[in-house]
């Protein structure tokens, strides 16, 4: 049985409805946990995700600015600490969702997820969870929050899109996408 109330679940699927209009920033709750067996102190140079988490981060906390160590680009930047934490899976209510290095559960690495774009469109694009990680930072120089993440794999699209349905009365859309990742971004 879910531990979830009615409002929760009710607001996790206007999410999934209205992306438009509730638009998610900076740090939002989230039901579940994320389960062992993990690996701690990971370096983050050496997933090579540092660049992309600076970016994250500049682009979540638009009132801040966030940099590598050692960087002299600005004095009043917030520096990434260089470790994370990484997990095999998520439990969010009575769901499992993997990642790659979990074989039990590998079968729920791959996702659908929602963008909203500048010119009020919206694509699905289905991806595999590489791994889940939790990211310690500083937003006010004081305080350390926990960010629980996943990195994310998402397949490219093929140049022409098939569709198909059985007849009228049984409609069954099928998607097929490519075989290959984008570049990670």
């Amino acid at each position: 049985m879910d531990q979830f109330g009615h409002d929760e679940m009710r607001r996790f699927w206007m999410y999934s409805r209205t992306i438009q209009e509730l638009t998610i920033s900076e740090k939002e709750p989230f039901p579940g946990e994320i389960l062992k067996p993990f690996l701690e102190n990971i370096p983050l140079s050496a997933d090579e995700i540092l660049d992309l988490m600076i970016v994250y981060y500049n682009d979540t906390y638009e009132n801040l600015k966030f940099r590598k160590p050692f960087e002299t680009d600005s004095l009043n930047s917030i520096i990434i600490p260089l470790k994370i934490n990484k997990y095999c899976r998520r439990q969010i209510g009575s769901e499992i969702f993997g990642s790659i290095f979990s074989p039990r559960y590998q079968k729920s690495s791959y996702i659908l997820a929602k963008f909203a774009f500048e010119d009020d469109s919206i694509d699905i694009y289905p991806g595999q969870i590489q791994f889940f990680f939790v990211h310690e930072i500083s937003t006010n120089r004081i305080n350390m929050k926990n960010h629980y993440l996943e990195y994310v794999h998402w397949y490219k699209k093929i140049k022409n899109r098939f569709y198909f349905g059985i007849n009228e009365e049984q409609m069954c859309n099928v998607e097929l996408w490519d075989t290959e990742f984008y570049p990670k971004s």
